[in-house]
């Protein structure tokens, strides 16, 4: 379970890295600038992965009566 909390560092490190990359008005992504896009990119990257987390998680897993597993 601990390597998929790492997966949170990922937009992380793609909003702090991006900038040096694509620091660019063009190419236009659905009108965006290059840069902007990216960045509503790793936004919505982090609701995904924060998903993956929180489904990978076995503290949130039920058994089945909409109590927790382990009550």
């Amino acid at each position: 379970m601990r390597w998929v909390r790492w997966l949170a560092v990922l937009p992380f490190l793609g909003m702090l890295g991006g900038p040096f990359f694509l620091n660019r008005v063009t190419p236009l992504v659905l009108g965006l600038p290059l840069l902007l896009a990216w960045l509503v990119f790793c936004v919505l990257m982090t609701s995904v992965i924060m998903g993956v987390i929180y489904l990978c998680d076995p503290e949130n897993r039920t058994d089945g009566t909409g109590r927790e597993a382990g009550e």
